[in-house]
Protein backbone atom coordinates (compact mmCIF):
# COMPACT_ATOMS: atom_id res chain seq x y z
CA UNK A 1 0.00 0.00 0.00
CA UNK A 2 2.98 2.15 1.15
CA UNK A 3 4.65 1.45 -1.99
CA UNK A 4 1.42 2.12 -4.36
CA UNK A 5 0.83 5.82 -2.27
CA UNK A 6 4.47 6.46 -3.26
CA UNK A 7 4.05 5.35 -6.52
CA UNK A 8 1.07 7.51 -7.25
CA UNK A 9 2.80 10.61 -5.50
CA UNK A 10 5.29 10.81 -8.31
CA UNK A 11 2.72 10.69 -11.46
CA UNK A 12 2.54 14.46 -11.70
CA UNK A 13 3.32 16.11 -7.99
CA UNK A 14 1.49 19.24 -8.74
CA UNK A 15 -1.43 17.91 -10.03
CA UNK A 16 -1.23 15.22 -6.67
CA UNK A 17 -1.21 18.21 -4.75
CA UNK A 18 -4.33 19.50 -6.31
CA UNK A 19 -5.15 16.22 -5.09
CA UNK A 20 -4.83 15.91 -1.77
CA UNK A 21 -6.44 19.56 -1.15
CA UNK A 22 -9.40 18.84 -2.74
CA UNK A 23 -9.85 16.09 -0.56
CA UNK A 24 -8.98 17.95 2.37
CA UNK A 25 -11.63 20.97 1.04
CA UNK A 26 -14.44 17.89 0.19
CA UNK A 27 -14.31 16.76 3.56
CA UNK A 28 -14.27 20.66 4.85
CA UNK A 29 -17.33 21.43 3.13
CA UNK A 30 -19.32 18.26 4.15
CA UNK A 31 -18.96 19.44 7.51
CA UNK A 32 -20.09 22.88 6.02
CA UNK A 33 -23.20 21.27 4.51
CA UNK A 34 -24.51 20.28 7.49
CA UNK A 35 -23.14 22.19 10.18
CA UNK A 36 -24.10 26.07 8.00
CA UNK A 37 -28.35 26.01 7.72
CA UNK A 38 -27.59 28.73 5.29
CA UNK A 39 -29.42 28.17 1.78
CA UNK A 40 -28.03 29.59 -1.53
CA UNK A 41 -30.22 28.93 -4.82
CA UNK A 42 -32.02 26.19 -3.03
CA UNK A 43 -29.57 24.23 -1.86
CA UNK A 44 -27.22 23.97 0.83
CA UNK A 45 -24.65 27.01 0.25
CA UNK A 46 -21.62 24.92 0.75
CA UNK A 47 -23.03 21.82 -1.55
CA UNK A 48 -21.07 23.73 -4.94
CA UNK A 49 -17.72 23.53 -3.62
CA UNK A 50 -18.13 20.04 -2.01
CA UNK A 51 -19.21 18.83 -5.60
CA UNK A 52 -16.26 21.10 -7.35
CA UNK A 53 -14.13 19.63 -4.75
CA UNK A 54 -14.70 16.04 -4.84
CA UNK A 55 -14.76 16.75 -8.74
CA UNK A 56 -11.38 18.21 -9.28
CA UNK A 57 -10.06 15.00 -7.02
CA UNK A 58 -11.87 12.94 -9.46
CA UNK A 59 -10.08 14.97 -12.41
CA UNK A 60 -6.71 15.35 -10.91
CA UNK A 61 -6.06 11.82 -9.95
CA UNK A 62 -7.08 10.47 -13.24
CA UNK A 63 -5.23 13.14 -15.57
CA UNK A 64 -2.12 12.23 -13.18
CA UNK A 65 -2.38 8.70 -13.84
CA UNK A 66 -2.61 9.28 -17.50
CA UNK A 67 0.20 11.24 -17.72
CA UNK A 68 2.14 8.23 -15.77
CA UNK A 69 1.35 6.27 -18.85
CA UNK A 70 3.55 7.82 -21.23
CA UNK A 71 6.73 5.82 -22.23
CA UNK A 72 8.74 9.13 -20.80
CA UNK A 73 8.06 12.35 -19.36
CA UNK A 74 6.71 15.14 -21.47
CA UNK A 75 7.81 18.44 -20.46
CA UNK A 76 4.54 20.35 -22.51
CA UNK A 77 2.55 17.36 -21.08
CA UNK A 78 3.62 18.15 -17.55
CA UNK A 79 3.61 22.07 -18.04
CA UNK A 80 -0.23 21.22 -19.08
CA UNK A 81 -0.67 19.87 -16.18
CA UNK A 82 0.41 22.52 -14.08
CA UNK A 83 -1.66 24.70 -15.73
CA UNK A 84 -4.74 23.14 -15.26
CA UNK A 85 -3.53 22.83 -11.12
CA UNK A 86 -3.45 26.80 -11.44
CA UNK A 87 -6.54 27.15 -13.17
CA UNK A 88 -8.56 24.87 -11.07
CA UNK A 89 -7.27 26.81 -7.63
CA UNK A 90 -7.92 30.15 -9.08
CA UNK A 91 -11.78 28.84 -9.87
CA UNK A 92 -11.92 26.81 -6.10
CA UNK A 93 -10.82 30.44 -4.44
CA UNK A 94 -13.37 32.31 -6.53
CA UNK A 95 -16.24 29.61 -5.04
CA UNK A 96 -15.01 29.47 -1.83
CA UNK A 97 -14.96 32.87 -1.55
CA UNK A 98 -18.28 33.72 -3.27
CA UNK A 99 -19.64 31.33 -0.70
CA UNK A 100 -17.92 33.08 2.58
CA UNK A 101 -19.33 36.35 1.13
CA UNK A 102 -22.91 34.74 1.12
CA UNK A 103 -23.41 34.66 -2.88
CA UNK A 104 -23.27 33.04 -5.87
CA UNK A 105 -19.95 32.42 -7.96
CA UNK A 106 -21.70 31.76 -11.06
CA UNK A 107 -23.30 33.61 -13.50
CA UNK A 108 -23.22 36.99 -10.86
CA UNK A 109 -22.77 40.25 -12.47
CA UNK A 110 -24.79 41.85 -9.60
CA UNK A 111 -21.69 44.01 -8.90
CA UNK A 112 -18.60 45.00 -10.37
CA UNK A 113 -16.43 42.28 -7.88
CA UNK A 114 -19.03 40.05 -8.35
CA UNK A 115 -18.73 40.83 -12.17
CA UNK A 116 -14.78 40.57 -11.92
CA UNK A 117 -14.79 37.40 -10.12
CA UNK A 118 -17.20 35.16 -12.44
CA UNK A 119 -15.23 36.63 -15.56
CA UNK A 120 -11.92 35.52 -13.77
CA UNK A 121 -13.68 32.33 -13.73
CA UNK A 122 -14.34 32.12 -17.56
CA UNK A 123 -11.25 32.79 -18.29
CA UNK A 124 -9.66 30.16 -15.81
CA UNK A 125 -11.93 27.61 -17.32
CA UNK A 126 -11.19 28.72 -20.95
CA UNK A 127 -7.58 28.17 -20.34
CA UNK A 128 -7.70 24.71 -18.56
CA UNK A 129 -9.71 23.62 -21.33
CA UNK A 130 -6.65 24.65 -23.83
CA UNK A 131 -4.63 22.43 -21.32
CA UNK A 132 -6.44 19.44 -21.28
CA UNK A 133 -6.55 19.52 -25.09
CA UNK A 134 -2.59 20.02 -25.29
CA UNK A 135 -2.26 17.23 -23.11
CA UNK A 136 -4.91 14.70 -25.05
CA UNK A 137 -2.57 15.92 -27.70
CA UNK A 138 0.71 14.53 -26.10
CA UNK A 139 -0.93 11.43 -24.69
CA UNK A 140 -2.07 10.76 -28.18
CA UNK A 141 1.35 11.41 -29.99
CA UNK A 142 2.77 9.25 -27.49
CA UNK A 143 0.53 6.48 -26.50
CA UNK A 144 0.95 3.84 -24.09
CA UNK A 145 1.90 -0.12 -25.03
CA UNK A 146 -1.31 -1.35 -24.13
CA UNK A 147 -4.06 -0.55 -27.26
CA UNK A 148 -6.75 -1.23 -24.85
CA UNK A 149 -5.60 1.70 -22.83
CA UNK A 150 -4.41 3.63 -25.49
CA UNK A 151 -7.79 3.83 -26.67
CA UNK A 152 -9.70 4.21 -23.49
CA UNK A 153 -7.33 7.12 -22.59
CA UNK A 154 -7.92 9.01 -25.88
CA UNK A 155 -11.78 8.46 -25.96
CA UNK A 156 -12.00 9.42 -22.35
CA UNK A 157 -9.67 12.85 -22.46
CA UNK A 158 -11.83 13.56 -26.24
CA UNK A 159 -15.19 12.65 -24.73
CA UNK A 160 -14.39 15.04 -21.64
CA UNK A 161 -13.58 18.06 -24.16
CA UNK A 162 -17.36 17.48 -24.79
CA UNK A 163 -18.77 17.55 -21.68
CA UNK A 164 -16.57 20.87 -21.45
CA UNK A 165 -18.46 22.25 -24.27
CA UNK A 166 -21.92 20.66 -23.21
CA UNK A 167 -21.57 23.80 -20.37
CA UNK A 168 -20.88 26.39 -23.23
CA UNK A 169 -24.98 26.56 -23.67
CA UNK A 170 -25.14 27.68 -19.77
CA UNK A 171 -23.61 31.23 -20.78
CA UNK A 172 -24.93 32.10 -24.33
CA UNK A 173 -27.84 35.20 -24.47
CA UNK A 174 -30.64 32.37 -24.31
CA UNK A 175 -30.08 31.62 -21.28
CA UNK A 176 -30.29 34.98 -19.48
CA UNK A 177 -33.16 34.21 -17.25
CA UNK A 178 -34.32 38.29 -18.00
CA UNK A 179 -33.35 38.72 -14.07
CA UNK A 180 -30.78 41.94 -13.86
CA UNK A 181 -27.28 40.79 -12.97
CA UNK A 182 -27.66 36.89 -13.78
CA UNK A 183 -25.93 35.90 -16.87
CA UNK A 184 -27.18 32.92 -17.20
CA UNK A 185 -28.54 29.55 -16.02
CA UNK A 186 -28.23 25.47 -15.71
CA UNK A 187 -31.47 24.65 -15.78
CA UNK A 188 -33.92 25.44 -19.30
CA UNK A 189 -37.57 26.03 -18.71
CA UNK A 190 -37.41 26.72 -15.39
CA UNK A 191 -35.65 29.05 -12.66
CA UNK A 192 -32.62 27.85 -11.61
CA UNK A 193 -32.89 26.59 -7.69
CA UNK A 194 -35.97 24.91 -8.21
CA UNK A 195 -36.81 21.13 -6.89
CA UNK A 196 -33.91 19.11 -7.93
CA UNK A 197 -32.68 14.93 -7.66
CA UNK A 198 -30.77 14.50 -4.39
CA UNK A 199 -27.13 15.64 -3.77
CA UNK A 200 -26.91 16.81 -7.57
CA UNK A 201 -29.58 18.82 -7.64
CA UNK A 202 -30.39 18.39 -11.18
CA UNK A 203 -34.01 20.20 -12.10
CA UNK A 204 -36.66 17.47 -11.47
CA UNK A 205 -39.44 20.27 -13.63
CA UNK A 206 -37.25 21.37 -16.16
CA UNK A 207 -34.50 20.95 -18.26
CA UNK A 208 -30.14 20.68 -16.71
CA UNK A 209 -27.53 21.51 -18.90
CA UNK A 210 -25.42 20.05 -15.92
CA UNK A 211 -26.30 16.35 -16.54
CA UNK A 212 -24.48 16.04 -20.04
CA UNK A 213 -21.90 18.51 -18.49
CA UNK A 214 -21.35 15.65 -16.11
CA UNK A 215 -21.93 12.80 -18.14
CA UNK A 216 -19.19 14.04 -20.43
CA UNK A 217 -16.51 14.78 -18.05
CA UNK A 218 -16.57 11.64 -16.48
CA UNK A 219 -15.74 9.43 -19.20
CA UNK A 220 -11.99 10.62 -18.36
CA UNK A 221 -12.79 7.77 -15.90
CA UNK A 222 -15.28 5.79 -17.35
CA UNK A 223 -13.57 4.47 -20.28
CA UNK A 224 -9.87 3.79 -18.60
CA UNK A 225 -12.27 1.65 -15.87
CA UNK A 226 -13.98 0.11 -18.74
CA UNK A 227 -9.99 -0.78 -20.31
CA UNK A 228 -8.84 -2.22 -16.56
CA UNK A 229 -11.72 -3.97 -16.41
CA UNK A 230 -11.25 -5.98 -20.20
CA UNK A 231 -7.73 -6.30 -19.56
CA UNK A 232 -8.14 -7.91 -16.02
CA UNK A 233 -10.81 -10.11 -16.20
CA UNK A 234 -11.66 -10.85 -19.86
CA UNK A 235 -8.09 -11.16 -21.20
CA UNK A 236 -7.93 -14.49 -21.57
CA UNK A 237 -11.01 -14.86 -23.22
CA UNK A 238 -10.99 -11.61 -25.39
CA UNK A 239 -8.33 -10.82 -27.87
CA UNK A 240 -6.96 -7.67 -28.18
CA UNK A 241 -8.36 -6.52 -30.92
CA UNK A 242 -11.86 -7.13 -29.84
CA UNK A 243 -11.42 -5.32 -26.29
CA UNK A 244 -10.17 -2.60 -28.11
CA UNK A 245 -13.53 -2.69 -30.07
CA UNK A 246 -15.65 -2.94 -26.84
CA UNK A 247 -13.80 0.37 -25.82
CA UNK A 248 -14.42 2.01 -29.02
CA UNK A 249 -18.24 0.98 -28.72
CA UNK A 250 -18.46 2.03 -25.27
CA UNK A 251 -16.83 5.15 -26.43
CA UNK A 252 -19.11 6.17 -29.29
CA UNK A 253 -21.96 5.40 -27.34
CA UNK A 254 -21.17 7.31 -24.51
CA UNK A 255 -20.12 10.08 -26.50
CA UNK A 256 -23.87 10.39 -28.07
CA UNK A 257 -25.51 9.49 -24.52
CA UNK A 258 -23.82 12.91 -23.97
CA UNK A 259 -25.32 14.80 -26.65
CA UNK A 260 -28.69 12.75 -26.18
CA UNK A 261 -28.83 14.57 -22.53
CA UNK A 262 -27.09 18.03 -23.17
CA UNK A 263 -30.40 17.91 -26.34
CA UNK A 264 -33.10 16.43 -23.76
CA UNK A 265 -31.74 19.53 -21.25
CA UNK A 266 -31.85 21.81 -23.91
CA UNK A 267 -35.76 21.07 -25.07
CA UNK A 268 -36.40 21.52 -21.28
CA UNK A 269 -37.11 18.54 -20.32
CA UNK A 270 -36.53 16.56 -17.09
CA UNK A 271 -34.32 14.12 -16.86
CA UNK A 272 -36.45 11.32 -15.45
CA UNK A 273 -39.49 12.63 -17.49
CA UNK A 274 -38.29 12.48 -21.20
CA UNK A 275 -40.70 12.40 -23.81
CA UNK A 276 -41.26 10.23 -26.64
CA UNK A 277 -38.68 11.53 -29.08
CA UNK A 278 -36.53 11.51 -26.34
CA UNK A 279 -37.31 7.84 -25.30
CA UNK A 280 -37.24 6.80 -29.04
CA UNK A 281 -33.95 7.96 -29.28
CA UNK A 282 -32.61 6.18 -26.11
CA UNK A 283 -34.04 3.14 -27.14
CA UNK A 284 -32.14 3.29 -30.60
CA UNK A 285 -28.68 4.01 -28.71
CA UNK A 286 -29.16 1.06 -26.41
CA UNK A 287 -30.35 -1.32 -29.27
CA UNK A 288 -27.67 0.03 -31.47
CA UNK A 289 -25.20 -0.32 -28.90
CA UNK A 290 -26.25 -3.84 -27.97
CA UNK A 291 -26.06 -4.39 -31.70
CA UNK A 292 -22.87 -2.96 -32.18
CA UNK A 293 -21.43 -5.53 -28.95
CA UNK A 294 -22.73 -7.73 -30.21
CA UNK A 295 -21.17 -8.26 -33.71
CA UNK A 296 -18.03 -7.31 -32.35
CA UNK A 297 -17.85 -10.40 -29.98
CA UNK A 298 -19.33 -12.41 -32.90
CA UNK A 299 -16.30 -11.69 -34.92
CA UNK A 300 -13.72 -12.12 -31.91
CA UNK A 301 -10.62 -14.34 -32.35
CA UNK A 302 -9.13 -17.06 -29.74
CA UNK A 303 -7.70 -15.85 -26.68
CA UNK A 304 -4.02 -14.32 -26.29
CA UNK A 305 -0.94 -15.01 -24.25
CA UNK A 306 -0.88 -12.58 -21.31
CA UNK A 307 1.81 -9.47 -22.54
CA UNK A 308 4.94 -8.79 -20.72
CA UNK A 309 4.70 -6.36 -17.85
CA UNK A 310 5.42 -3.15 -19.67
CA UNK A 311 8.19 -0.77 -17.89
CA UNK A 312 6.88 2.32 -16.39
CA UNK A 313 8.15 4.92 -14.00
CA UNK A 314 7.30 2.84 -11.27
CA UNK A 315 8.82 0.04 -12.11
CA UNK A 316 7.36 -2.63 -14.04
CA UNK A 317 3.81 -2.33 -13.83
CA UNK A 318 1.13 -3.29 -16.48
CA UNK A 319 0.15 -0.09 -18.69
CA UNK A 320 -3.80 -0.51 -17.67
CA UNK A 321 -3.83 -3.79 -15.81
CA UNK A 322 -3.49 -2.99 -12.46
Amino acid sequence: MTTTLHRAAGWHRPLMVLVAAMAVLAVVTAVGVVADPRVLTGAPIWLKPFKFAVSFVLYGLTLAWMLSLLPRRSRVAEWAGTVVVAMALAEMVVIVGQVLRGTTSHYNDTTPLNAALWATMGIAIMVLFAAHLLIAIVLLRRPAADRVARYAVGLGLGLSLLGMLAAVPMVLPAQEPGIEGIAGAHSVGVPDGGPGLPLVGWSTTGGDLRIGHFVGLHALQALPILAILLNRFLRNRLDQRTRVRLVVVAGVAYGVLTVLLTWQALRGQPLLRPDAVTLAAATALAASTATAVGVVLALRRGPEPAPAAQAGRGGPVPAVSA
